[in-house]
């Protein structure tokens, strides 16, 4: 049996900002750029009473609270605090998943203070950010990743919610479908119409018809009925993707988008030796004025060696994709994958 906590920073980019400008703690703040087409990246508390939410776009967040307060996003700064709070979870285990910035997975089964208790574990690693950062944390504990990512968001914020082996069964029972991680809004209209709206309504569907409506995902669904989630806390979890978009104020064709690619590509690149890895492919992405996404990607043997090689191959890219110069677009992106540690300046061969 796992012993499973799951840590949610509150408001992270927010609580962030406005440690170091309280005078704002009371009013809605958001995290977004001032670009006309930009979206919250966080929202404060006493913004999200004006129904301010990650994602919204500041079109319609400053229709629903004028009066907001909008602070442009210092990425390098949040990193910064991120790192202090893993090398707290690095005290009590080495068994931790990163999911972004400001959330993670850690399997406390064994931890290093051998302390008996994971809820005792999770109190101890909340009050330790709250000492050396000065913000608060939610933590989820249970069995498994499932359940405890679930319970992280259950007292929110500054809160935790534990649920032990015995209590899980009476816990996922009444618990809403929309909570599982996976079920967006057209899963949740599907399992509407099929009169579904609860884990304990789930428990009653055998595995095969879920199968039958949801494909792959229905098995998952019928695990999660059962409050089984078998997934290990993948430890030192390989960042997948360094990538970078520019939103347009207008839309432009192909051609209009040229002096835009360079940056893009600089501030990647930047990113990339910053972290001393290197990187074996590369992708572009482009989002028509209709939000219709183009990508397309290609990776090699060895690891590009220079800037120069990353432009190469966008170039290559974008010729294979074959746009009509009638197209216009939104937002132009690229990244890089197939990430590792830097180990030697291998050249790349590009065909």
């Amino acid at each position: 049996m796992r012993k499973i906590i799951h840590i949610d920073m509150d408001a992270f980019y927010a609580s962030v900002e406005l440690k170091d400008r309280p005078e704002l703690k009371h009013l809605p703040v958001v995290i977004s750029s001032h670009h006309p087409r930009a979206v919250i990246a966080t929202a404060s508390y006493p913004a999200r009473t004006f129904g301010l939410c990650s994602a919204m776009s500041m079109t319609q967040a400053k229709k629903l609270c004028p009066q907001v307060v909008v602070i442009e996003p210092n990425f390098e700064k949040y990193r910064d605090v991120s790192i202090q709070i893993h090398e707290i979870f690095q005290k009590y285990t080495s068994l931790i998943e990163p999911l972004s910035l400001d959330e993670a997975f850690l399997d406390v089964t064994e931890n290093l203070k051998n302390i008996p208790s994971a809820t005792e574990v999770a109190e101890c690693i909340r009050t330790d950010i709250f000492k050396v950062t000065g913000l608060t944390a939610s933590a989820g504990v249970a069995p498994n990743k499932f359940l405890a990512k679930i319970a992280s968001d259950w007292h929110k914020p500054n809160g935790i919610c534990v649920i032990k082996p015995s209590q899980v069964q009476h816990f996922i029972q009444g618990l809403a479908l929309k909570k599982i991680p996976g079920v967006g809004k057209v899963t949740q209209e599907k399992l509407k119409s099929l009169q579904l709206e609860t884990l304990g309504d789930l428990q009653k569907i055998e595995e095969a018809v879920l199968i039958h409506h949801f494909g792959k995902y229905g098995k998952q669904l019928f695990l999660y009925a059962q409050g089984i989630d078998d997934r290990p806390v993948q430890a030192e979890r390989q960042r997948q993707q360094i990538s970078k978009e520019t939103t347009f104020d207008v839309d432009f064709t192909l051609s209009q988008c040229k002096p835009y690619w360079s940056n893009l590509i600089e501030r990647v690149w930047f990113s990339l030796e910053k972290r001393q890895f290197q990187a074996r492919g590369v992708t572009v992405k482009l989002k028509l004025k209709n939000f219709q996404v183009l990508q397309h990607s290609k990776s090699f043997k060895q690891p590009l060696s220079s800037q120069q090689d990353m432009i190469q191959v966008i170039q290559v890219l974008l010729q294979e994709m074959q746009i009509p110069e009638s197209h216009q677009f939104r937002l132009i992106g690229v990244g890089l994958y197939q990430l590792s540690e830097k180990q030697d300046e291998s050249q790349l061969s590009l065909w």
